[in-house]
């Protein structure tokens, strides 16, 4: 049934003092004095007023920075699965309406009153989980993992649009090197540095070892960059020749069609001669776990990267397994800020080429379809909005 889009109108942002979760006040005349270039008011983005149902772009009230954050102009932003969950009803985090959007680069346009490392003009991304950097888990420098993170596009309005508020600015934006553009930069965002922190700091993956990826979006792509650059041998898998193809111009040893495959588990562990060392679960469901799980080899690592969420959020895990093989089982959500040094060195020698993960550039206006059309797995590599 073809579902007539509501009509647009044009939303005002919440008044001010409004809590993390909701969107963000409109800036007032005296900050505009603040900004480096000339902010157009009201801005456009995408905006969303229920679940599932078909949006578009909208002119809203431009943001102010948060009193520890910033407006951020985004340059790029990319569209990604995550966005899609939120969107279907998938994460409570999200009020209604919705500006969807959490990969991004940009240039710093205003900064609040408690803002010491950042001021307009200045390059930046952020990490999709944006920490309070003083919580226990901060303190032990797992800001991925914030008791009181918040998430652009999610616990409030994000960068399907003009412009961005981005809180803590001092704990969670990251500086970006002049030699790196911003498309690139926004490739980071999300699926490529939660793809580098499972593959380099929760797999361990070290040289010669066997990784297996399971599924070839913009994760899993990501993640058998990675484990090359860092001299393992990747099993891929996907159901689509066409992304099965670029798995193995990225430096896959073996791929594996799992549309064509009655035993996909079976499959990796006769690739990689026994069994992977470590495999990724870049894709996010039932079957895709269970066979991340069932391919490793005794005291093996499996990484679950990809979103288990509605039916697929109580999966089955074959715990016999992980009990006779002594596996272990972990999860990745996202990457610290203080850890993109380490990914940016690797970046900047030429050993991750991250620019080679882009596919589609498309503008704000083309954002919403592409966002409804993620489950669809059409794509091969990341598409990026470039144009507001």
């Amino acid at each position: 049934m073809v579902r007539t889009p509501p009509r647009p109108v044009k939303r005002k942002v919440g008044p001010a003092g409004a809590a993390l979760g909701h969107p963000l006040p409109a800036a007032p005349s005296a900050q505009r004095s603040a900004i480096a270039l000339p902010v157009p008011s009201p801005m456009k983005a995408a905006l969303y007023s229920e679940f599932a149902s078909p949006f578009g772009i909208e002119r809203i009230d431009d943001p102010a920075p948060p009193a520890d954050g910033v407006v951020l102009r985004v340059t790029a932003t990319g569209v990604c699965r995550s966005d899609w969950h939120g969107w279907m009803g998938h994460d409570a985090d999200i009020s209604l309406p919705n500006v969807p959007g959490h990969e991004m680069a940009g240039v710093v346009e205003a900064v609040g009153r408690d803002v010491r490392l950042w001021k307009p003009g200045d390059r930046a991304t952020v990490p999709f989980v944006c920490a309070c950097g003083s919580c226990p888990q901060c303190a032990s420098g797992n800001h991925q993992v914030c008791d009181r993170q918040c998430q652009p596009g999610f616990t409030h309005w994000g960068s399907f649009a003009q412009y961005v508020a981005l809180h803590r600015a001092d704990t969670n934006l990251v500086r970006l090197p002049e030699e790196m553009d911003d498309v690139t930069a926004a490739s980071l965002g999300c699926r490529f540095t939660t793809s580098f922190r499972a593959v380099v700091d929760q797999a361990r993956v070290a040289a010669g070892e066997w990784v297996a990826v399971h599924g070839c979006g913009g994760v899993g792509l990501s993640a058998v960059m990675i484990a090359r650059a860092l001299g393992a041998n990747v099993v891929a898998v996907d159901i689509s020749e066409k992304k099965l193809a670029f798995a193995r111009d990225l430096g896959a040893r073996a791929t594996i069609d799992a549309s064509a495959c009655d035993d996909v588990a079976a499959a990796v562990r006769e690739a990689s001669g026994g069994g992977a060392h470590a495999s990724i679960d870049a894709l996010g469901s039932a079957a895709t776990c269970f066979a991340s799980v069932a391919c490793l080899r005794k005291r093996g690592r499996h990484v679950q990267v990809g979103l288990m969420l509605a039916e697929d959020s109580r999966p089955p895990v074959p715990m016999d397994r992980v009990i006779a093989h002594e596996l272990e089982i972990l999860g990745s959500h996202g990457m610290q800020a203080h850890r993109y040094p380490a990914m940016m060195e690797m970046i900047r020698r030429g050993e991750l080429r991250p620019d080679r993960l882009v596919g589609r550039r498309i503008a704000l206006e083309e954002a919403p379809a592409a966002l409804m059309a993620m489950d669809a797995f059409g794509d091969t590599g990341m598409t990026i909005v470039t144009k507001f």
